[in-house]
């Protein structure tokens, strides 16, 4: 069974950049695909981006250009990068693999 544990949240001005992580362990975890997903108050749950256990990766057209995703399969970590970060990027980021979901980690953007 899979566990997914979300850090590097927190406050940012607008403009500004974060990197979450997401640790990955237990059985098979080195070879699946990742992704995140995001929670605004109010808002249903999002989709932002993924990345397959080869390496290739996609994100939402709302973060295109300012948001990507990778992975190191030696840590057993998927890292979501956001630059230019808006207002509207503020909610919780989950992290999920094979219908697992980590506890999230909240992300908020001042203007």
């Amino acid at each position: 069974q899979v566990q997914l544990v979300e850090s590097g949240g927190g406050l940012v001005q607008a403009g500004g950049s974060l990197r979450l992580s997401c640790a990955v362990s237990g059985s098979g975890s080195t070879r699946i695909s990742m992704a995140w997903f995001r929670q605004a108050p109010g808002r249903q749950r999002e989709w932002v981006a993924a990345v397959s256990s080869g390496g290739s990766a996609s994100v939402a057209d709302s973060v295109k250009g300012r948001f990507s995703i990778s992975r190191d399969n030696g840590k057993n970590t998927v890292h979501l990068q956001m630059n230019s970060l808006k207002p509207e990027d503020t909610a919780v980021y989950y992290c999920n693999a094979i219908g697992t979901w980590g506890k999230g980690t909240l992300v908020t953007v001042s203007s």
